[in-house]
């Protein structure tokens, strides 16, 4: 397929998990991509690898909540291919901790990451957009913002934050051609929920095991469960979504309360 043939999109978050699950679908299907993230190494491993492929890949080193990194991303994305259609604001951290034990190192590195990172992506994308007349930005959001999950207070407040964030980008900017929608994952298996599960007194696979059991569709999710979904929120089919959460969570938040 090449539902994305020459159209140019950028990626944060892009070698890991869910951004590299995105980044692999986004060149397969034609686009230019720009891929985003701190982890060099691995970034130019992934642009050689799909390079060589014969997609269009550059990788850019970055942390997004970094102002300086995010419109240099955006700069090579425009100057390389003259436009930019679709942002995937993706990039993300996790911390375990209740509100009495954090640190104020934790919270900002939270909210800079999860809510400072995707309003500079907005800041220096929009304009690009709005210049072209079209572009859309999905988000990476969670099920956290809905649910009190135990132990982490700040993670639950950076993605509500960011999903309010979503609904005023979408007031102010979609009347000049800009869309925006998010995808909220809930329990998916990538290296940022492994980590997770560090300190814990049982196995990560029996951990996964048990957890599974609970979700309705009794599995848990996959980094290509998400890029399908963000796949279709930013195609021409998906023009009429705007503002919008779409949930993938097989459907833990239907789960009655006992």
């Amino acid at each position: 397929m090449n539902r994305f043939k020459s159209k140019v999109v950028l990626i944060t978050g892009g070698t890991s998990g869910i951004g590299l699950a995105c980044t692999e679908l986004f060149a397969r299907e034609g686009a230019r991509v720009v891929t985003m993230s701190i982890q060099r190494e691995e970034g130019q491993g992934l642009e050689a690898r799909l390079s060589q492929e014969g997609h269009e890949c550059v990788f850019h080193c970055g942390d997004t909540s970094v102002e300086a990194d995010v419109e240099a991303a955006v700069k090579l994305a425009v100057t390389r291919y003259g436009r930019l259609d679709i942002v995937h604001a993706n990039a993300g951290l996790l911390r375990n901790q209740k509100i009495t034990e954090f640190t104020l190192d934790d919270f900002h590195a939270l909210i800079n990451v999860n809510l400072l990172g995707p309003a500079l992506i907005a800041k220096h994308s929009i304009p690009v957009m709005e210049r072209q007349g079209a572009g859309v930005i999905c988000f990476t959001t969670s099920v956290a913002a809905e649910i009190g999950f135990p132990g982490h207070a700040i993670y639950c407040a950076s993605k509500a934050g960011l999903v309010a964030m979503i609904r005023c980008l979408t007031t102010d900017h979609s009347p000049r051609g800009v869309r925006f929608v998010a995808v909220s994952p809930g329990t998916i298996d990538t290296p940022i929920l492994a980590k997770s599960c560090e300190g814990w007194d049982k196995p990560k696979d029996v951990l996964y095991a048990e957890v599974a059991k609970k979700i309705p569709v009794q599995r848990m999710g996959t980094p290509d469960d998400v890029a399908g979904a963000v796949a279709f929120l930013v195609s021409d089919e998906a023009g009429f979504i705007n503002g919008s959460v779409v949930h993938l969570e097989g459907g833990t938040l239907a789960l009655p309360p006992w």
